[in-house]
């Protein structure tokens, strides 16, 4: 399917949704989060990471305001228990309250040129752009007792459901991290050219925010999240990914495409330029070229 020709929807269940209150939100969240929440005042919503000490990605979200001061934390893949156990480490004296609201949550995506107009028929009051696809896509999300209206207005509109295979596969060929699959407690930002959308490197300081700044000043990651395809099914992932008995890198997202699959792999780059592939196995077998 062509989505940006044709509208397609894809009901999804968040792995994070947290709600953050009180008096001391947003500037507890600044003070966390890689992006600049100031950008609220002119968008929807912000993405940006969470990091450790090391500058390692513990988790991703978008961040919304919501009513009376509330904001929201959603994550496609992040889990609800990395995020809470990461904002509530650093709660000091902070007059804030986070509660998961995940299990009571529900997202769904919609994309194609029309996006936009679509989401406005569902009523919805958080809605704004993804990170799903290269073409247009809307996030909304809204609490699990609404999924019975939105799933009627999918029907009335005449909109495909994608099965989460396809929409996975949108992901990969896009080149879109996901988090914590592709770059995760062991990676840094700029490994998955994160830094691009996610970080802020003029909003000051936050967890994490020394790292980032060395890495832009100075610094050049070793590796990078690269996509490349297979000749095979694919894979359990993680899967090593070899050069003759070498270890090259990490194969870290995998679906069916075609004959093969389409993936996206974590790669050394010192010599990759004179790799003319890879291989699931030392002995070489199963092909993996760069996409």
């Amino acid at each position: 399917m062509h989505v940006s020709e044709l509208s397609a929807a894809y009901l999804w269940q968040p792995a994070a949704f947290l709600q953050v209150a009180g008096p001391d939100a947003f500037g507890f969240l600044q003070g966390q989060f890689t992006n600049d929440l100031k950008l609220l005042s002119t968008q929807p919503a912000v993405y940006g990471l969470w990091l450790n000490h090391k500058g390692h990605v513990q988790a991703d979200s978008f961040v919304l305001r919501g009513e009376s001061g509330i904001f929201w934390a959603g994550s496609y893949f992040s889990p609800a228990a990395t995020v809470c156990e990461r904002l509530k480490s650093c709660l000091v004296a902070d007059d804030v309250t986070i509660e998961d609201c995940t299990a009571g949550s529900a997202g769904l995506t919609l994309l194609g040129s029309t996006a936009a107009a679509m989401a406005e028929t569902f009523g919805v009051a958080l809605c704004f752009p993804g990170r799903r696809a290269a073409s247009p896509s809307v996030e909304l999300l809204f609490s699990a007792e609404t999924r019975p209206a939105v799933e009627a207005q999918i029907a009335k509109l005449n909109l495909p459901q994608l099965p989460a295979e396809d929409m996975e596969l949108m992901r990969i060929k896009a080149g879109i991290t996901a988090v914590p699959q592709d770059i995760g407690p062991a990676d840094l930002p700029n490994e998955g050219e994160l830094e691009v959308d996610a970080i802020s490197y003029t909003k000051g300081c936050y967890l994490g925010q020394e790292v980032m700044a060395r890495l832009k000043s100075m610094g050049k990651v070793r590796r990078r999240l690269m996509r490349v395809k297979g000749t095979v099914a694919p894979p359990a992932v993680p899967a090593t990914l070899f050069y003759g008995p070498k270890k090259i890198g990490e194969l870290r997202s995998a679906v069916p495409d075609g004959d093969g699959f389409a993936g996206l792999a974590l790669l050394t780059l010192l010599g990759l330029e004179r790799c003319p592939g890879f291989s699931l196995t030392p002995e070489g077998e199963a092909m993996v070229l760069l996409a």
